[in-house]
């Protein structure tokens, strides 16, 4: 018999192999998948633990950086004691999983490397086009991962830093509170903007930056909560690449833990009698700082030396019967009113022309600046003034006055009382609006608060209707307080803003007051503290004519005690080959 095998037949032993087939296919694949995923699963576990021990080696940089910045902005830091950063490594809880070492001399180690001197320098980073006295320091740590499966997974990191000295009159405005410009005329600012807190900029006409603007906090194109001026507002222009920028670190002076306006208006005030003169304080101290002390009382002028000459009291010439008496520099007899204090003044003129005068004198003036410049390499350069006196209604005040020429050095003048200048200061060029400052010196005014007064004023008349001012022309640096904008009991006061910094008390209008400096606001004031108000009650606005002074760009052309804040600037950071 015959058997006939069919399609149907032949066809289920083609399937049969054809599963067969792909099962073997799909064996191989999903074996080829598993080891690859053990694989990946691997490799991806190994990348793991090796960005967890990159996180551990920046970890140990951290570390050191921390305690370098505490001791850097505290002023105890000594680049040629770098033990104690170099022993440093975390001690965190999970720094157990982890072996630290600086690639070199051995484990639980952080390398750590800085220049032994400060040397001015370009900064980097937000403050690019400053300079500052700066060590250069590199901090570099090597971790290896522990209690893993995976042996020697080693990462080193390196991070480069700059510890600086920054002069704070490179900035055209530097406000450690909230900054406020607001100006009614067209105004335009020609040099750096920083402020430790927020910018209120709402100009009534309009208002340009020419340079870079920061804050701490926001910058925010209204007016204060407690501003009651009303007013077009435009939007400010940014003429600088990076327009303005937001949320960047603090700029502080090294006084103490606590850097708060109220705390740094103590740079002003005379040193209390047990306070250690290398402390945080007293480093920052005009009063320390200044090459001239003079203390007023009722009964008494006294001029000393500073520290660099141990405080010794030297001869002002200050009696008028003297026969020198053209060598005077110091009078005390002076009054006139204040319009915005509404208060008469108890006044201790400086008088520049007759301290030039005195410094050049054979006798005790020559001898004094001789002794300057051989202890000091320059002449006398800055004063401090003690005025100690008080009387019922009367504001206590420092005034500068024939200060048209400086001292070969510069000058500055710093008081804890308001300051007045009167007449050209500094100024060779006089033209309104000149910008030339290539012939002056280095200059800087320190005080409660700063007021103008033009070469006109007159004492006499300064209780009658206002006086009438002519152009006036100041080259300086001004650091001095403000009276904020504030709600006081349900009244809303404005400061002023920017635009009235340097306060005036005469009719400008039609007059030009030309100003090349450095505008620094630094806490609020104690002793000048009638609120600013609007243009026409005691006093007219004059054409601003004003300028960054570009001298201040060059460290050797820096006023006399400059303050400087402390800021660590991180530079590159980098995985590094370890070991």
């Amino acid at each position: 018999m015959r058997i006939q095998r069919g399609k149907r037949g032949r066809k289920g032993a083609y399937a049969l192999v054809m599963v067969l087939l792909l099962a073997a296919v799909s064996t191989l694949i999903y074996a080829g998948a598993h080891g690859w995923t053990c694989s990946t699963t691997v490799i991806n576990d190994r990348n793991n633990v090796y960005n967890r021990t990159v996180a551990a080696a920046e970890g140990a940089t951290e570390r050191v950086l921390s305690y370098v910045t505490r001791d850097f902005l505290h002023q105890s830091y000594d680049p040629e004691d770098l033990e104690p950063y170099r022993n440093l490594v975390p001690v965190q809880e999970w720094a157990a999983d982890f072996e630290f070492c600086d690639g070199a001399s051995g484990p639980n180690r952080t390398f750590v490397d800085s220049s032994r001197t400060m040397v001015s320098t370009n900064l980097e980073s937000q403050f690019r086009g400053l300079y500052g006295l700066v060590y250069s320091c590199q901090v570099r740590s090597q971790a290896r991962a522990l209690n893993t499966p995976y042996e020697n997974i080693t990462a080193a990191v390196q991070q480069e830093l700059q510890l600086a000295s920054i002069p704070v009159f490179q900035f055209a405005i530097f406000y450690s509170m909230d900054l406020e410009i607001n100006p009614g005329a067209q105004m335009t600012v020609t040099g750096k903007v920083h402020s430790n807190a927020d910018i209120y900029a709402a100009p009534v006409v309009g208002l340009r930056f020419l340079d870079d603007v920061a804050a701490t906090g926001k910058v925010k194109f209204y007016r204060h909560p407690d501003d009651p001026t009303e007013g077009t507002k435009v939007m400010p222009v940014f003429e600088d690449d990076d327009g303005y920028v937001e949320n960047v670190s603090s700029l502080t002076l090294p006084i103490s833990s606590n850097n708060s306006p109220a705390a740094v208006q103590g740079i002003l005030d005379v040193p209390p009698f047990n306070e250690p003169y290398q402390s945080l304080e007293g480093k920052q101290r005009y009063y320390n700082n200044c090459d001239l002390i003079v203390s007023v009382t009722h009964t008494n002028v006294l001029v000393q030396t500073g520290r660099w000459n141990n405080m010794e009291t030297v001869n002002p010439d200050v009696n008028p019967g003297l026969t020198n008496a053209s060598y005077s520099f110091v009078k005390t007899n002076a009054s006139f009113y204040d319009g915005r204090e509404k208060k008469w003044t108890l006044t201790t003129d400086i008088d520049v022309n007759a301290m030039r005068n005195w410094m050049a004198n054979g006798s005790t003036g020559g001898q004094v600046n001789d002794l300057a410049k051989s202890t000091l390499g320059r002449e006398l350069a800055s004063i401090y003034v003690d005025d100690r006196r008080s009387a019922a209604g009367k504001l206590t005040v420092a005034r500068v006055v024939n200060g048209r020429y400086l001292p070969n050095s510069g000058l500055t003048v710093a008081t804890s009382r308001p300051l007045y200048v009167k007449g050209h200061f500094n100024a060779p060029d006089t033209s309104p609006g000149s910008t030339n400052t290539t012939a002056t010196k280095p200059a800087s005014l320190v005080g409660d608060a700063i007021t103008v007064l033009s070469g006109d004023w007159s004492d006499a008349n300064s209780g009658t209707p206002m006086n009438k001012a002519c152009d006036t022309t100041v080259n300086a640096a001004f650091l001095a307080g403000i009276v904020p904008t504030t709600n006081y009991f349900g009244t809303k006061h404005y400061s002023g803003g920017v635009e009235n910094f340097p306060r005036l008390l005469e009719d400008w209008r039609s007059r030009s007051l030309t100003y090349n400096g450095s505008m620094v606001i630094m806490f609020p004031s104690r002793f000048a503290t009638g609120f600013w108000v609007q243009t026409g009650t005691y006093y007219h606005a004059p054409t601003r004519r004003w300028a960054f002074d570009l001298n201040f760009l060059d460290y050797r052309k820096l006023p006399p005690a400059t303050p400087q804040v402390r800021k660590l600037i991180r530079g590159k950071w980098s995985v590094v080959a370890a070991n």
